[in-house]
């Protein structure tokens, strides 16, 4: 749905694979890391399990007694990295008194991805467990995708997916597909925007504006699908930023991105 019908595999390659687009990335991952330590240092979380699994765990910064909470769900294109990467999302919504959730899941090629979504939506259910409250929740590229799925169920108060892919169907004839093994059903019945859209719910679709024309178009035609459809949607491309700084924002308490996320928490 969000392809377009000149696009041949090379160029699809070419606007899906982001490190590739991205060549200086490890020196931006580098700052995650180094940022999360920090975060990890100053505010050790609590680790808590979803399910049996060694990475069925989530990283919980408590911001207190009945605080709302924002679920983080870390990119990867659902084939690498963890939840010790994106720690440096809680030091700033735990200043704006919001608790934060970042799970780690399984990874393609080990599991598929229908099961790397139930995973996420068993880490949210322990989260309302928890807490009593649907919380927001909010994810980063493949994090973007199930961020829109938790919401599309219901397990979510609002959602704010940041570069998502919401439409499987073009990373098929691509190298990121090696791992993630995607057929035209499956990659079709995991699209969320192709599935009903939940009406009332609040859905942010944020990209970099710097990033490749088809990560802005999946973003774009989301907001609009969805939004069409009777759910309160809200595209914004963030000026010159790619798929990776565009997280650069969450390192500030006091940017637009956090306070949106806390404004949404604290409206539960």
């Amino acid at each position: 749905m969000t392809g377009k019908p000149q696009d041949t595999d090379a160029v699809l390659e070419a606007q899906y694979n982001n490190r590739a687009l991205v060549p200086d990335h490890p020196a931006v991952m580098a700052r995650w890391k180094a940022g999360s330590e920090t975060a990890r240092a100053a505010h050790p979380p609590q680790i808590l399990k979803y399910g049996p699994g060694e990475r069925e765990r989530i990283d919980w910064f408590d911001a207190g007694d009945s605080a709302p909470v924002v679920v983080f769900l870390h990119g990867g294109y659902w084939q690498a990295l963890d939840a010790g990467w994106f720690s440096f999302v809680a030091p700033p919504l735990l200043a704006h008194g919001v608790s934060v959730a970042i799970p780690t899941y399984d990874l393609a090629p080990s599991v598929r991805l229908g099961r790397i979504v139930d995973q996420a939506r068993a880490a949210v259910d322990l989260i309302r467990g928890r807490t009593g409250a649907a919380p927001v929740v909010s994810g980063h590229s493949a994090g973007g995708h199930m961020a829109a799925c938790l919401l599309e169920d219901g397990r979510a108060s609002a959602a704010v997916a940041l570069s998502g892919v919401f439409d499987l169907e073009p990373l098929i004839p691509t190298s990121l597909n090696v791992a993630l093994d995607l057929n035209t059903t499956e990659a079709q019945a995991l699209s969320p925007i192709r599935w009903p859209a939940p009406a009332g719910a609040n859905l942010d679709c944020i990209v970099g504006g710097a990033e490749s024309e088809a990560f802005v178009d999946q973003s774009r035609a989301m907001a609009a699908r969805w939004g069409d459809a009777g759910a309160k949607t809200r595209f914004e491309a963030l000026p010159g930023l790619n798929h990776f700084t565009v997280l650069d924002p969450l390192f500030d308490a006091q940017s637009t991105l956090v306070r949106r996320l806390a404004d949404l928490a604290h409206r539960r």
